[in-house]
């Protein structure tokens, strides 16, 4: 079985320093992801619809190997009561390949897409043991609004990071080596702001000692097959995954590419994506605090319902819009409908995960949400290049159909959405709340 966790009230500091981690985090999702790195791999470093390609198989990738790795690793840090050691290495390794992306130039496409991969790795990989202790900071009763306010306090470390990116863009005209000088400027913050976590927050999970004859690779493979198991009897939240595979995708993607299409379809340079970013971050730390409200109110799922809806209908005004304007309104939209999204999803975890099993079940989480996150973002750049390709060979000049390719290849957005949500109306929140407080062995050895 997973490491007992032994229940605590958590102080005011546990607290901040759970906030500041995502403070920190939330920058490098905010520079790297959204508003700069993204759109700089696709026209600097490659180019048109081979760099849309290019990076939906870089995430791909890094998703893949989250998908992998991580049902492991989170059984193994729930029995050796170690989330804060793979914390810590999984936040290094994605601070450190952040900085390096400075050395990403023109024409540098390896090099570009192996260091944000292992980046990528290390800023996913991490979550699964930064939510991991959201069960030990805060009771059920109050969870929603707690992971809400850390989405929300990280929401405006995104800002933050964003507006001193924009402020050193402006003063300096804006050039290539300021561009990437950001990605060092994001480690360092990331950095700085995690640190807190490391000495305020302590492990609560207790230990255990290895069975004769066993390694915590062992164990971890014996727990996986336990926790898969052990889900399969938790048939609602095994329905829950299952709908978190198809409308994460969707969530995934818009957040891959959102830079992307600002760009390519409303031809958004560098600062207007910086300033439609944080414009996007705002709207998120209001939905947050929003979402985050109304979970402790109307429960998980009504929330995640409307949040999705939301997003459904913005991706669909997407398809037709025409001008920069209407982008910004729709990624305003957007910002607010995924910060109940992806928070809303993450309390429902800790709400249906079994006391002292939080680490695996997240674990688990994060196996759904990599294995479904990998193939969405390889579709949309696949979708992409071949429609540009397609209305090239139909006459099409050559900015109208890389334009034509991008917009056809949202629509795959919508699709995952809507499909994940029918699978949604399908769960019983209080069922799968019920199971998970009733599991005989949740505080056993």
């Amino acid at each position: 079985m997973a490491a007992t966790a032994t229940p605590a009230q958590s102080t005011r500091k546990e607290r901040i320093a759970w906030y500041l981690y995502d403070f920190g985090n939330s920058a490098y999702a905010a520079v790297v992801l959204l508003a700069i790195y993204s759109a700089y791999f696709q026209s600097s470093v490659v180019g048109g619809a081979e760099g849309t390609k290019l990076w939906g198989y870089a995430v791909f990738i890094a998703m893949l190997v989250v998908a992998v790795i991580s049902p492991f690793l989170g059984a193994i840090a729930d029995y050796s009561g170690s989330k804060k050691k793979f914390l810590f290495f999984f936040t290094s390794q994605a601070v450190l390949f952040t900085g390096l992306l400075f050395f990403v130039v023109k024409g540098a496409v390896l090099m570009g897409m192996v260091f944000f991969i292992l980046a990528e790795i290390g800023y996913r990989a991490s979550q699964v043991f930064y939510n991991g202790f959201l069960p030990e900071i805060a009771s059920t009763k109050e969870m929603g609004r707690v992971a809400g306010l850390g989405w929300a306090i990280g929401s405006a470390g995104g800002v933050l990071c964003l507006l001193i990116v924009l402020g050193l863009i402006l003063g300096t005209g804006g050039s290539n080596l300021v561009v990437r000088s950001s990605f060092v400027l994001t480690a360092v913050f990331f950095a700085i702001a995690a640190i807190p976590l490391f000495i305020w927050l302590p492990e609560r999970a207790e230990s255990r000692k290895l069975p004769p004859g066993d390694t915590y690779w062992s164990i971890a493979i014996k727990q996986l097959k336990d926790t898969i198991s052990t889900a399969a009897s938790f048939k609602e939240f095994l329905k829950f995954m299952l709908a978190f595979l198809i409308y994460n995708d969707g969530v995934i993607m818009a957040l891959d590419f959102a830079a992307i299409l600002g760009g390519v379809l409303f031809g958004l340079d560098q600062q207007g994506l910086i300033l439609l970013m944080i414009l996007v971050q705002i709207t998120n730390v209001i939905g947050a605090y929003a979402f985050g409200f109304m979970v402790d109110r109307l429960g998980g799922k009504k929330t995640l319902v409307l949040s999705i809806l939301i997003l459904i209908a913005d991706v669909l005004y997407l398809y037709f819009a025409q001008t920069a304007g209407e982008f910004y309104i729709i990624a305003s939209i957007a910002g607010f409908a995924m910060a109940g999204v992806q928070s809303t999803s993450r309390t429902m975890v800790g709400l249906f995960s079994p006391p002292g099993r939080s680490a695996e079940f997240y674990g688990f989480f994060a196996l759904t949400g990599r294995t479904s996150s990998f193939i969405g973002p390889a579709i949309f750049g696949w979708l992409a290049a071949m429609m540009t390709a397609r209305y090239l060979g139909l006459g099409m000049e050559q900015n109208l159909a890389i334009q034509g390719g991008h917009r056809a290849a949202t629509l795959s957005i919508a699709v995952f959405l809507f499909l994940g949500l029918l699978l949604l109306l399908w769960v019983d929140e209080k069922k799968a709340i019920a199971a998970a407080k009733a599991e005989p062995h949740a505080l056993t050895d």
